[in-house]
């Protein structure tokens, strides 16, 4: 406490003098995607700064007060735009594109003023319902978000990540598997350290918010140009470093580690340069929730040629690589230590990578071609050694499991855009994925004793070099019947030629302006997704031979029901009301009765060993109301209010109802931030952001102890399939910041310090048997953990 009041009685006596910025962007048709010439830049807290753009639709507004500005942006025969919520610094330009829609009569007096950067608006034109646009600078104020966009999700209306140790991301009770992660346009592995085969979240992140920009977050019914996904859509955009000047970055924080970031001008046509790494020090803080030392880092770049005769040519890349060894013995493990067993070793290598080549062709002056080449790849390797008759003269040591998987896949995807006329724009494009799979499992889990060695077998589960490809044909456009009616409609094709199925999905939305302050959302569609590759590639012995039962299984089909009403009652506010259902089946499930569907897998590691002979007779629905109460960046303060109430349930071969393991029920999350500006010139930040979360907790399928005493493992009892919940999940966080903007040079200090789980509330992780004490213990998550962060921008 004595620090922070010297820190701020510092910040006060320092002799700060008029420090400006600069604010640099884009002009865009929102249609078209096409640069506008000659629109003018206003800077409303000084009418007489301004500027024009010029003939590639770029602006530049110089000696611009530090802190927050907003400018607005006008253009004849186009709706007005303000972009407010400009968070100007010294030491880093700030940039942004802004695109403005044509009105319907260039004659009419402009009604509606757009705001830039309104997160109720989508990026992608033709996302019109439950979709929520999110920036680079709201993953890293919010309290509790360890600068991940996986967890900033989570505080959006429909999604609940009630488990500290890993950023899953449930959507409206699907299945964490059911999300599809998009970079540039394109597919992408899960983008995460100590990532596993077939699952789209873990413990730490990857992604670099610093080098993202602006990026859509869906939740359901999909526009035509995303697929193989039933859960949710995260389509991230890489910025474009700065064209006019070399700027540098270092920083620190416990949970993504020390960083170092450049960017700037390259070459002579407008291009530029954007590079970073990072490298973890959460382990040697000792805030891994283990007491292994988990190793990783990351590299990204996004690298712009500029404009050329041939088109823009860019090269973006993401490379992450992650391992620990979760030592059982000779180490003290703590009671509640997440991931480490008393009488097993452990060790866990991950990796992934994905470069890509994006070429961007402009055809006329309304239309466009985006083509990207991309190549990516997963890795992961486990191997866990078992202890037997622990710390006695006969203890010994053998191989228990061994993992190595490699998932590679090749990607092309192409795009056309033409906005026909200001009524009506065409979308249309293609996107093939190549994959190969070295997959392999060998495991004595769950096995008999078939050689007499009083062990379980090695036996080999997955054995697999095979290769596979889905193919992605779309067509879509968006039709603006008057300036108050609006339709989104297209098709969408999926072809998997593991089950050579091919299906065709209409996707629909109708946006209907009751005035310029309120809408109604319609939205429909019908998406497909394949079972997960572990499922997929299961080895199953018939006869004297090893089969993959599951691989002809069908694509997962889920129909997406939603209609929402946005009301924009006063200046910056905004409330939302979304009912949705979405309609499930042709999941995996048992031919003979029993409570398993694939629709209750990943959220954790790995997926089911033991489910062979599978067939396509699943299903399952996920209903509710969502609600969100939104007061955007303005005089000082921000507030975020979501609300989910919502039924998540699954019918596995037996038909019996359940409740899926993801079904919390209801999720509430309250976020609220305050600026405070200090120092003599007003030019410095304080500030204070806090979160509240609850959730109901999820269903787990309770212990068998008795068969799991006599199995000498744990055996669940799945008569009783999901029937036991959890405790619900509470959790405080508050964060604390300084920004310092240099007051002789063009640099700036940002630090923070974000108490999460200040409450110590005890979140159950899970109850599972204990072989050792031959009971069922319940681990708790995470208690108070201090997190922390620095950054110098020069």
């Amino acid at each position: 406490m004595r620090k922070l009041i010297f820190l701020f009685v510092l910040v006060n006596s320092m002799n700060t003098f008029a420090q400006t910025g600069v604010i640099r962007g884009t002009v865009l048709d929102k249609q078209s995607e096409k640069s506008i010439a000659g629109a003018t830049i206003v800077l409303l807290s000084d009418p007489n700064k301004g500027t024009i753009t010029d003939e590639s639709g770029s602006f530049e507004l110089k000696n611009v007060p530090l802190g927050r500005q907003t400018i607005q942006i006008n253009y004849l025969g186009y709706e007005s735009s303000t972009v407010p919520d400009i968070d100007l610094t010294a030491g880093k330009d700030f940039v942004i594109s802004v695109y403005l829609i044509e009105k319907f009569d260039s004659l009419e007096e402009v009604v509606i003023v757009a705001e830039g950067n309104n997160k109720a608006k989508s990026i992608n034109k033709l996302a019109a319902v439950s979709v929520r646009q999110f920036s680079p600078e709201e993953v890293n104020r919010y309290a509790g978000g360890r600068s991940d966009v996986a967890r900033l999700a989570s505080n959006f209306a429909g999604v609940s990540t009630s488990d500290d140790s890993r950023n899953d991301i449930v959507v409206r009770g699907n299945s964490p598997t059911g999300l599809l992660w998009r970079l540039e346009g394109i597919p992408i592995p899960s983008p995460n350290h100590f990532s596993t085969l077939g699952t789209t979240g873990s413990p730490v992140s990857a992604l670099n918010p610093n080098l993202l920009s602006n990026s859509d977050f869906i939740t359901s019914a999909f526009p035509a140009e995303y697929g193989n996904a039933i859960g949710g859509v995260f389509d991230l955009s890489l910025r474009k470093g700065n064209n006019k000047d070399y700027e540098y970055s270092v920083g620190v924080a416990a949970f993504p580690g020390a960083e170092v970031m450049a960017e700037g001008p390259l070459g002579k046509k407008g291009g530029s340069f954007l590079v970073a790494g990072r490298y973890g020090i959460v382990g040697v803080l000792g805030l891994a929730g283990t007491t292994a030392q988990p190793n990783y880092n990351d590299f990204s770049f996004n690298v712009d040629l500029g404009k050329s005769k041939w088109g823009n040519f860019s090269i973006f890349g993401i490379f992450g690589n992650s391992n620990i060894d979760l030592i059982g013995k000779d180490v003290e493990l703590s009671n509640d230590d997440l991931f480490a067993t008393r009488d097993e070793d452990a060790f866990v290598t991950s990796g992934f990578g994905v470069f890509g080549i994006k070429h961007t062709l402009d055809i006329g002056s309304k239309s466009y071609l985006k083509t990207v080449i991309s190549s990516s790849t997963s890795v992961e390797t486990f191997e866990r050694d078992r202890y037997f008759n622990l710390e006695t003269p006969t203890e010994f040591k053998i191989r228990w499991t061994e993992v190595d998987n490699t998932e590679s896949r090749i990607t092309f995807s192409t795009l056309f855009n033409s906005k026909i006329s200001k009524k009506f724009t065409f979308r249309s494009g293609l996107l093939l994925e190549s994959f190969t799979l070295e997959n392999r499992l060998t495991d004595r889990d769950r096995q008999e004793d078939n050689n007499g060695d009083e062990l379980p077998d090695f036996v080999n589960l997955i054995s697999n070099d095979g290769s596979y490809s889905i193919v992605q044909p779309y067509a879509t456009g968006q039709f603006r019947f008057t300036e108050k009616l609006t339709l989104n409609a297209g098709l969408h094709g999926q072809y998997f030629s593991l089950n050579e199925e091919f299906v065709i999905e209409p996707r629909t939305s109708l946006t209907y302006a009751i005035n310029n302050k309120s809408s109604i959302n319609i939205g429909y569609g019908l998406h497909h997704q394949n079972v997960a590759a572990p499922l997929l590639f299961l080895n199953e012995t018939i006869g004297d031979n090893l089969v993959q039962s599951n691989r002809n299984l069908d694509l997962v089909r889920s129909a997406h029901y939603v209609i929402g009403y946005d009301l924009r009652f006063a200046n910056k506010w905004r409330t939302k009301f979304e009912i949705y259902y979405q309609d499930i089946d042709k999941a995996a499930v048992e031919k003979t009765p029993s409570g398993y569907s694939s629709l209750t897998e990943g959220a954790d590691f790995g997926f089911s060993i033991d489910k062979n002979s599978l067939v396509s007779n699943g299903k399952g629905f996920n209903q509710g109301v969502e609600f969100t109460l939104e007061k955007f960046f303005s005089k000082g303060y921000n507030l975020l209010f979501t609300t989910s109430l919502f039924e998540s349930k699954f019918k596995g071969s037996d038909n019996i109802e359940r409740d899926s393991p993801f079904n919390n029920g209801y999720v509430v999350n309250l976020l609220a931030g305050k600026e405070f500006t200090i120092g003599k010139a007003k030019k410095n930040v304080f500030s204070i952001n806090t979160k509240f979360t609850t959730a109901g907790g999820r269903y787990y399928t309770p212990v068998d102890l008795p068969a799991s005493i006599e199995a000498g493992y744990e055996i669940r009892d799945d008569a009783n399939a999901f029937s036991e919940q959890y405790d619900p999940y509470l959790r405080v966080d508050i964060k604390f910041g300084f920004k310092l903007n240099s007051s002789k040079k063009k640099s700036s200090h940002q630090f923070y310090v974000d108490f999460q789980n200040v409450t110590n509330n005890s979140n159950v992780f899970t109850r599972d048997y204990n072989r050792l004490t031959q009971e069922v213990n319940q681990i708790d998550q995470i208690g108070f953990q201090p997190d922390f962060g620095y950054r110098f921008q020069f």
